[in-house]
């Protein structure tokens, strides 16, 4: 009889299921997945109040602490500031060399500031300087003028943007930090705002840069110093934003990209400036020993192709837009990674440019650990009477068309 208590029992832990040490999340902004925390997680960002670790390529979740706390954000609030610029920039509303008038509310602004005085002229890019590397709060709001007529409207477009990018934990009443009723986002919320924000490879010449100048051909050159040292101390670091109110305590938003893995850090309420920057330091140590990047697709390679019905071409070819690769822990089987197309048959004409078609859904060992959507690369306009009549005869008549 105890013979088989003693089998029975080995039986059923050998039956037990083997967790993954890795936390993975869907890729999409979003709509991603829930990141599901393993049993033999990292200990990080003990002193924090928030934190969180992301894969910036994938937005895979490498850690998580109360990553979708409700906290001040301080200073780290320009982020979005500057991500709203750079769109408009990107859009052609705006350009680095246009002059922006310092009005007197914004050469109002307490804290840190670059000493804008009333009237006076400085350049997009001169301000994204003052925003990224001294955290001017007179320079956000110049910018903040210059682009939405006042800060009350700009503030209007941070809060729609964090709705577009289906951030629930965020709600912002100025564009530079300072303490106010109603003002807050979270570690989770801030990582996605960075990510975005890191699409424009231009940003990281203002927050990787550790010291430059203001106003330099004057009689008063301003000397600008990175708030954020890790730009200098850390390898490959090169931003984002600090933060610190007495309320919201000391914060970092940091990135940092080596062997073609760039990672975001998010630390909240860390108690001072030593604490918060070495905790940084081991998140991004953890990710960087335990990690690699491994490609899928590079950008422009062909993935697949759908037949289109009544088009004035009869099929599209879906290429990626960007290189596509996944977040693996290093040690990986090199055969552990798989894919799937998720396409249709086909298409009825017309296509839009950026129409979602399908996805391409790629496993780790029989299990989904990330997805891309795949959209249209071009316009397909629906075909003409006679064009549809040529394609038929050719078909009937086995006639190339």
């Amino acid at each position: 009889m105890l013979k088989k208590v003693v089998l029975g029992l080995l039986a059923l832990v050998l039956a037990m299921p083997l967790w993954s040490s890795v936390t993975y999340a869907n890729h999409g902004g979003p709509h991603d997945a829930g990141a599901e925390v393993s049993s033999d997680e990292a200990v990080l960002a003990e002193n924090s109040k928030s934190a969180i670790l992301i894969d910036a390529d994938t937005g895979t979740v490498i850690f998580e602490k109360k990553s979708h706390e409700k906290l001040p954000p301080a200073s780290i609030t320009k982020i979005m500031t500057m991500l709203l610029t750079m769109e408009a920039i990107d859009k052609g509303k705006l350009k680095l060399t246009d002059k922006v008038t310092a009005s007197e509310y914004a050469s109002s602004m307490g804290g840190s500031q670059i000493f804008l005085e009333p009237g006076e002229q400085m350049t997009v890019d001169e301000l994204l300087k003052g925003v990224a590397m001294a955290s001017g709060n007179d320079a956000s709001v110049a910018l903040a003028e210059k682009i939405a007529g006042t800060e009350k409207n700009f503030v209007k477009m941070m809060n729609d943007r964090a709705r577009q990018l289906g951030l629930k934990d965020t709600h912002f009443e100025n564009c530079n930090g300072l303490p106010v009723e109603n003002h807050y986002s979270s570690a989770h919320d801030i990582a996605m705002i960075s990510r975005e924000l890191l699409k424009y490879e231009g940003i990281t010449k203002y927050t990787g840069s550790y010291q430059d100048y203001l106003r330099k051909e004057t009689e008063k050159p301003f000397w600008l110093v990175n708030t954020n040292k890790l730009v200098r101390f850390y390898s490959g670091a090169d931003g984002l934003k600090t933060g610190y109110t007495s309320e919201a305590k000391f914060c970092l938003a940091a990135t940092a990209k080596r062997d073609g893995l760039r990672l975001i850090a998010v630390v909240l309420g860390e108690p001072n400036t030593k604490t918060r920057n070495s905790e940084v330091s081991a998140m991004f140590d953890y990710a960087f020993s335990q990690y690699s990047v491994q490609p899928i697709y590079k950008t422009g390679e062909v993935i697949g192709k759908v037949k289109i019905k009544k088009g004035k071409t009869s099929n599209i070819e879906l290429a990626a837009s960007k290189t596509m690769s996944v977040l693996i822990k290093k040690g990986s089987e090199p055969g552990s990674i798989t894919q799937k197309l998720e396409l249709p048959d086909k298409l009825v004409a017309p296509v839009k440019e950026g129409q979602v078609i399908g996805k391409l859904v790629v496993y780790q060992d029989g299990k989904p650990i990330t997805e891309f959507e795949l959209r249209a690369s071009t316009t397909i306009e629906k075909a003409g009477f006679w064009t549809l009549f040529k394609r038929t005869t050719s078909q009937l008549f086995f006639v190339d068309s």
